[in-house]
């Protein structure tokens, strides 16, 4: 259930192709979240899973556990905090790929290779801060390391100039595997991403 969280509405190959299970599991998994009202499946223009406000429960309740079994409570505090510190400067670089002057609403069109070498060294700069946190948590939790190589991936892509895999919204681009290990601090913690007043 995990993993849905993380993805928030997605089809069933989806959640395997992250957690790394193949998707008979995965959709047996998530059929059982259903029967007991974890999660749902829907229908439509958009099919898929989502997770429902008991299973999010469900998931914390797990998480702490986990926590309290493996003795890495404070680890994934720390982790969670010096997560923090760096967010404000992620969404920072995410809004000047995006926009060169927010006062004149001047979009970067990426035609300034000088200004978007910038932004990605400073990519590059959070990226080398965000990898001691997926490590540290992984030695704790095993699942925490699937988030280092897929920063590199994205990373390495974005520098190949591919540039869709810095900000892009449906795919493992840098800022999704950020939202994702984000959501994943908060999920293990127990902490609701609107009261802690970031996104």
């Amino acid at each position: 259930m995990l993993g849905l969280r993380l993805k928030g509405f997605a089809e069933s190959q989806v959640v395997a192709d992250l957690v790394g299970l193949d998707v008979d599991t995965v959709t047996a998994e998530l059929t059982k979240a259903a029967e007991s009202e974890f999660a749902s499946y829907r229908d439509g223009r958009r099919t898929g899973w989502t997770l429902m406000p008991a299973g999010r429960t469900e998931i914390e309740r797990l998480a702490s556990e986990e926590l309290d079994a493996a003795g890495c409570r404070e680890v994934a505090q720390s982790a969670y905090d010096r997560f923090l510190a760096l967010n404000q400067r992620m969404l920072q670089t995410c809004t000047n790929w995006q926009v060169k002057d927010v006062e004149a609403n001047l979009l970067n069109d990426h035609t300034d290779a000088e200004y978007d070498a910038g932004v990605i060294a400073d990519l590059a700069d959070l990226d080398a801060a965000v990898q001691p946190l997926c490590n540290e948590l992984a030695d704790q939790l095993s699942r925490f390391s699937i988030y280092a190589p897929r920063f590199t991936a994205a990373l390495d892509k974005v520098r190949a100039g591919d540039t869709k895999w810095f900000t892009g919204p449906i795919i493992e681009s840098h800022h999704t595997v950020w939202f994702e290990f984000h959501e994943d601090l908060l999920a293990t913690l127990g902490i609701d991403r609107a009261t802690e007043g970031s996104h």
